[in-house]
């Protein structure tokens, strides 16, 4: 495939600018920038809210803990999403490391004898809403041939060893060692042709999180 940088927005080296630990003087913050982005004095936000030029101070200075209403308030005065004014404060992000040879072993629907799943890590609720699972999953000799898999998100394989033919929709693969597959896992997927054995690659599923 063509290097590319068509469509991609991130800057995976950027630092983002220095969080808040406590959420109020992060939305603070947040109203403050945004009312002067905006050009408007505390007296212009105030009228156009409804919040009062005393009440208003004092959530600018994180002294007070604001009502989500109010919040919600500011936030159509201030023409953006009401997230944005959260977008300051540093949460707890999770982070679990796996050791060589420590994934739970797991069945996923689907599994047949010699079809080893290894769970690699698992982050429950997190503030991204997106729900990553990555997998190792080994095929030996003794493996049968899986039916076909659909479920919502997307998935990435990554050829470790050994050589596949793998199915996505009416279309087959062949994987080979440094392979990788990424697709729209709605459609039905999933190891067809097992050509050299023991195979391995790494699933990685992202689908969003439930609330």
């Amino acid at each position: 495939m063509t290097r590319t940088d068509a469509g991609l927005t991130q800057n995976p080296h950027a630092v983002r600018d220095t969080r808040e630990k406590n959420l109020e003087v992060a939305i603070g913050r947040q109203v403050r920038a945004l009312r002067k982005h905006h050009r408007m004095t505390g007296a212009d936000l105030a009228a156009k809210s409804g919040v009062s030029v005393g009440m208003l101070s004092k959530i600018e200075n994180g002294v007070i803990s604001p009502s989500l209403g109010t919040i919600q308030t500011l936030a159509h005065a201030l023409q953006v999403p009401l997230v944005r004014l959260f977008s300051g404060y540093e949460e707890a992000r999770g982070c679990i490391q796996v050791k060589a040879g420590e994934g739970v072993e797991t069945d996923r629907a689907g599994t047949r004898a010699g079809h080893q799943y290894n769970l690699l890590g698992h982050l429950g609720s997190n503030a991204t809403g997106v729900v990553n699972e990555p997998y190792l999953i080994t095929l030996t000799d003794r493996s049968d041939t899986f039916p076909t898999f659909q479920h919502e998100g997307m998935e990435f394989l990554y050829m470790l060893e050994g050589c596949i033919e793998y199915r996505h929709g009416d279309r087959l693969f062949l994987m080979e060692p440094g392979d990788s597959l990424l697709f729209d896992s709605d459609a039905p997927h999933g190891p067809e042709n097992l050509l050299e054995l023991p195979a391995r690659y790494l699933s990685i599923i992202t689908y969003p999180q439930k609330d």
